[in-house]
């Protein structure tokens, strides 16, 4: 299995899986330095564990991190990879069972029949293993220790749910996202929006159903310059690393797909000076021209579909005997992913953004002497 490294000077690279002993990261390009403890990774990680509303699964995991490599006795990092280890505790037999038994058939909307036309027979079956959810862990721990040379440099990116089957925030900049972070289950900013959102979740789970949303991500403070003019924009590299997420379709930036129905002088972004700072009376590139950062906040949403496991009966093959069946799954689930899924996203955004920020110091010091 290939690919499970993101980012090229700041680079993440992860493995383990659902039903495995664990997870683990190592983040590689880490300066020296950078006070880093477990209470940082756990404090990320806290927030995408199950079990922790009715929105949740039910799943009981600690998701308690332990930092293994690349710590100094003095608890800062030393220039070399850091190690993070992060172990599953709830794997009790009743629920590799549940799996075991409909391990023949491919549930529909999970990876299981390109798992098995890649890997053959001896793919992971149980609780979809790499194509799990549960894989983000190490995405998010690796995020973390982003997360902590970011803020040196006055760099934040929070993320927050938009939009959940149909029902929309309003428009909210980034101060009012900060001041109303993780304020209800969902991460909705709105808070009365919030509580339509969840009324209406719930709802979809007593039908034994699920439901998607819309992601927002915005990052604060990134200055003008990164990113690559042709196939390393910024732009595509954080669209690479957010739809690398399991459960993301789409991702769009500042005006996103609105640009269709615009007329350029609507779409365009007027430049003017602030305190001698160039900045720009709007934002519907969404900080990005060029697919390099302009100094304006990085706007950017990503859709994620419903959770594919879903208690009503729905029509699957069997891959023992190639013959169609039935299936209904029992295992458990979240009812949406989205309360969950944003501090990957914040994560996927920090490694991404942290990578391109060395490729412009190394690149910005060395021009500067030439």
């Amino acid at each position: 299995m290939f690919g499970n490294t993101f980012g090229r000077l700041f680079r993440v690279t992860t493995c383990g899986e659902s039903y495995g002993g664990g997870l683990a990261v190592i983040a590689d390009g880490v300066p020296a330095g950078i006070r880093l403890t477990n209470e940082m990774i756990q404090e990320e990680l806290d927030k995408r564990k199950p079990g922790q509303s009715e929105l949740d699964s039910p799943r009981k995991e600690a998701d308690i991190a332990k930092i293994f490599a690349g710590i100094g006795q003095e608890g800062l990092t030393t220039g070399a990879p850091v190690g993070i280890i992060v172990h599953n505790v709830d794997m009790h037999a009743i629920h590799v069972e549940q799996y075991r038994k409909v391990k023949h058939l491919f549930r529909p909307g999970h990876a299981e029949y390109t798992f098995f036309v890649k890997y053959g027979e001896h793919y992971d079956w149980c609780g979809a293993g790499r194509a799990s959810g549960r894989e983000t862990v190490g995405r998010v721990a690796g995020g973390a220790v982003a997360k902590q040379v970011l803020l040196r440099e006055n760099i934040e990116v929070l993320a927050y749910v938009k939009e959940s089957f149909g029902i929309k925030a309003r428009d909210m900049g980034f101060d009012e996202v900060k001041k109303n972070y993780r304020k209800n289950p969902l991460n909705c900013p709105d808070l009365a929006a919030a509580e339509k959102m969840i009324a209406k979740i719930l709802k979809i789970k007593e039908e034994g159903d699920t439901c998607g949303g819309v992601v927002e991500i915005i990052a604060r403070g990134v200055p003008a310059g990164l990113g690559e003019p042709v196939f390393d924009k910024l732009s595509a590299t954080i669209a690479h690393g957010l739809m690398s997420i399991g459960a993301v379709k789409g991702v769009e930036i500042g005006a996103g797909f609105g640009v269709a129905r615009l007329k350029g002088s609507e779409c365009n972004d007027p430049p003017y000076i602030k305190n001698g700072q160039i900045r720009f009376r709007t934002n519907n590139a969404g900080g990005f021209l060029g697919g390099i950062t302009n100094g304006e906040d990085l706007v950017i949403r990503m859709a994620v579909k419903p959770t594919p496991t879903i208690s009503i009966a729905q029509d699957s093959i069997d891959k023992s005997t190639m013959k169609e069946e039935r299936l209904a799954a029992i295992t458990r689930r979240d009812v949406t992913i989205c309360p969950r899924i944003y501090p990957v996203a914040e994560a996927m955004v920090r490694i991404a953004v942290l990578d391109a920020l060395f490729m412009w110091k190394g690149w910005e010091a060395l021009q500067k002497k030439s």
